[in-house]
C-alpha cells in the first residue's frame, strides 16, 4: 500500500490530528456522528471498540468505497464506571475530584475500514493521578480546558499536569496510540517514512517502556 491512499481521519480531535501528523501521512478529516450512549453492561474495551468500528463504518459509507478510514474513540473508566465528557464545570470538578490521588484507566480502540473490512485494536493504560489541591483543580476548570475531555483532565496539559508516574502508552490516554497504529498498518503492508515511536516520544516528552513490546505484539 502506497502513502498516495486516500486516508480518511474520522475525528475532528484536534489532539488526534497532531498524533497522526506524525506517521507524515496525508490525510483529510470528516468527523463522524454517532451514538456514545454505552450498552448496558458494556466494558470499557468492548465499549471504545464499537464506537470507533461504528465512526469507520459511518464515514466509510460517506466516503465511499476507495476510502481507507481511521477512526478512533477513547474513554475514561474508574472502575466499572465509563466517565464521558462533563456536561458543565460541575460536573467536571465532581470526575476531578474522583479520579484525585488514584489510578483509573484509559481506552482506546482504533478501526481501520477499507471496502469492507474491518480492523480494530484497543490500547489500555493505567493512569496514576496525582493528589491535586482544590485550588489547582478550580483554575484548571475555570479555563475551559476539561469541557470535552473524557474524563474531564488532558494529561498533557502543562499547567495542571494531573498525571504522575505513568508507565504505559502516553498517546493512548491523548487519543490515539500511535504504536497500536503502526502494528494495524503492518497489516496492510502498509510501508511508513517516518520513525513513528521515536517522533511520539519526541513530541510528548515522554520515554515510552513499551513501545517496543506493543510494536512486536507482545502486550
Amino acid at each position: 500500500m502506497k502513502n498516495g491512499m486516500n486516508l480518511i481521519l474520522a475525528s475532528n480531535s484536534p489532539r488526534r490530528r497532531e498524533l497522526l501528523s506524525l506517521t507524515e501521512l496525508k490525510f483529510r478529516v470528516l468527523p463522524a456522528d454517532v451514538d456514545e450512549t454505552p450498552l448496558t453492561g458494556e466494558s470499557a474495551s468492548d465499549y471504545v471498540r464499537r464506537l470507533a468500528a461504528s465512526k469507520a463504518q459511518t464515514v466509510g459509507a460517506q466516503a465511499g468505497p476507495d476510502a481507507f478510514v481511521l477512526a478512533a474513540d477513547t474513554t475514561v473508566v474508574d472502575g466499572n464506571q465509563i466517565l464521558g465528557k462533563p456536561v458543565d464545570n460541575e460536573d467536571a470538578g465532581q470526575m476531578l475530584r474522583q479520579l484525585r490521588g488514584r489510578t483509573h484507566q484509559v481506552y482506546t480502540a482504533i478501526a481501520f475500514l477499507r471496502g469492507d473490512e474491518l480492523l480494530v485494536d484497543c490500547c489500555g493504560t493505567d493512569v496514576p493521578m496525582r493528589d491535586y489541591s482544590e485550588t489547582e483543580m478550580q483554575v484548571y476548570i475555570e479555563s475551559g480546558d476539561p469541557l470535552d475531555k473524557a474524563g474531564a483532565y488532558a494529561i498533557q496539559h502543562a499547567g495542571f499536569h494531573p498525571v504522575n508516574g505513568l508507565t504505559g502508552c502516553y498517546a493512548n490516554v491523548v487519543g490515539l496510540p500511535l504504536c497500536h497504529l503502526v502494528r494495524s498498518l503492518r497489516k496492510y503492508d502498509f510501508d511508513l517514512i517516518a520513525d513513528v515511536p521515536q517522533a511520539c516520544q519526541a513530541t510528548l516528552g515522554y520515554d515510552c517502556p513499551i513501545y517496543e513490546a506493543v510494536l512486536q505484539e507482545r502486550i
